[in-house]
């Protein structure tokens, strides 16, 4: 999906619903037409596997997943840098985290074979990934050199 006519699609990181925003708008606090939910909560969602292509297929705005499992000592080390990115980079970036061992169909249907692993998506494509953990300054400058122009 692309933006027209000056507008991208944002989908609510509460209800899921698609929302048309003004692309020169974006850094503001916009609310979900159907919830009235903010549609930027500069914090990591938690797609399951009903939600993701939403989240992943349908929106203009990128989003970086972070595949990680609760067990993983290096994906515990790299979420407090993960949760500072989406502080930062939203409302240009939205960060996800799915869970592996609660989510195995989709680290299945993307190749996911090891834990972290960080995968760039926008409108359904895959634009990067990475297989490891990131320090905080490193974790930026790859997401920062991957994003695709606003």
């Amino acid at each position: 999906m692309t933006s027209i006519g000056g507008m991208i699609v944002v989908p609510c990181p509460h209800c899921d619903s698609l929302n048309r925003l003004p692309t020169d708008r974006r850094g503001e606090r916009g609310r979900c037409g159907r919830c009235r939910s903010p549609l930027f909560t500069r914090a990591p969602i938690i797609p399951d596997e009903a939600r993701f292509d939403r989240h992943a297929g349908s929106s203009d705005l990128p989003i970086l997943v972070d595949f990680w499992a609760p067990w993983c000592g290096p994906c515990r080390a790299m979420e407090p840098a993960f949760a500072a990115l989406a502080e930062e980079l939203e409302p240009h970036l939205r960060l996800g985290k799915v869970d592996v061992d609660a989510e195995p169909r989709l680290p299945a249907h993307y190749g996911v074979r090891t834990v972290p692993t960080l995968v760039l998506f926008k409108g359904g494509r895959e634009l990067a990934r990475y297989a490891g953990s990131l320090p905080g300054s490193a974790l930026r400058q790859w997401v920062v050199r991957h994003l695709p122009p606003a």
